[in-house]
C-alpha cells in the first residue's frame, strides 16, 4: 500500500474552500462584508504569491469560529458545503481519487486549511485520512486559536512526518498532488510529485525536473 497525498484547495477542488468560506460568510452578513471581503482578498493574494504571513492569517480566519454559537455555525457549515463546495467537485477529481483506491492506496489529504472547514469535504471525498490546521476547541466552543503546527508548507512535512510515525505507513512509493508553490518542501519529499493545474512557480518547477502536470478541470 502507498500513500496517494492530495493538497485540496484549487487541486481536488475546483476553487479554494478557505477564501469561498469567507465569501460565504460575507453573503449571509455575519461578519462586517467590506472590511472582511478586503481582508479575505488580501490574504488569498499574498498565499498566492507564496508570501502568507500564516500566523496572521489564521488569526483572522479563525476568529469566527469563536464568536458564531456553535450550533449556528455547524448549521452554517453543513449550508456552506452543499451550496459552495460539492459544486467544486470535479468528475476528474473523482475519477483520480478512485484510481488510487483501485491500486489499494492509503489516500491523505494534507491542506493548510482548518478542520472545521475541510473535515467534512475530506469525508465528502470518500479519503482516508486528512491531515489539517487545526483550530483550537475548549469545552466546545472554537477559541480561536491554533493547536499544534499550521499545516502550511514547511508545516506539511513536519505534520507528515509527526504523523507516520504514530502509523505504520511510509512514503516509499508515495505521490503527492498540488497546485501550489507553497507544497514544494512537500512535493520534494515524496516519490511521485504531480502537478495539478499548477502555478506558475510550480509549473516551472515541475518542467525543470521532468514532474507530471496534470488538470483536473
Amino acid at each position: 500500500m502507498s500513500l496517494a497525498i492530495f493538497d485540496l484547495d484549487n487541486t481536488l477542488l475546483n476553487g479554494d474552500s478557505d477564501h469561498a468560506w469567507g465569501e460565504f460568510l460575507c453573503e449571509q452578513n455575519i461578519v462586517d462584508t467590506d472590511a472582511y471581503r478586503q481582508a479575505n482578498d488580501y490574504f488569498y493574494e499574498r498565499y498566492q504569491a507564496g508570501s502568507l504571513d500564516i500566523g496572521e492569517f489564521l488569526a483572522f480566519a479563525l476568529k469566527p469560529l469563536k464568536e458564531i454559537e456553535p450550533d449556528r455555525l455547524f448549521a452554517l457549515r453543513e449550508q456552506f458545503l452543499e451550496q459552495k463546495v460539492t459544486p467544486m467537485i470535479t468528475d476528474k477529481a473523482r475519477a483520480l481519487l478512485q484510481k488510487h483506491r483501485e491500486q489499494g492506496d492509503y489516500l491523505l489529504i494534507i491542506t493548510a486549511t482548518n478542520r472545521f472547514v475541510t473535515e467534512p469535504i475530506a469525508n465528502l471525498l470518500g479519503v482516508d485520512e486528512i491531515l489539517a490546521t487545526d483550530p483550537e476547541m475548549v469545552d466546545g466552543r472554537y477559541t480561536g486559536n491554533v493547536s499544534g503546527t499550521p499545516c502550511f508548507q514547511e508545516g506539511k512535512v513536519t505534520r507528515l512526518h509527526s504523523w507516520l510515525a504514530s502509523n505504520d505507513h511510509s512514503l516509499e512509493g508515495s505521490y503527492f498532488y498540488s497546485d501550489s508553490r507553497n507544497d514544494l518542501p512537500l512535493l520534494e519529499l515524496v516519490n511521485n510529485p504531480v502537478a495539478v493545474d499548477a502555478d506558475p512557480t510550480l509549473a516551472a518547477t515541475a518542467a525543470e525536473h521532468g514532474w507530471p502536470h496534470i488538470s483536473l478541470r
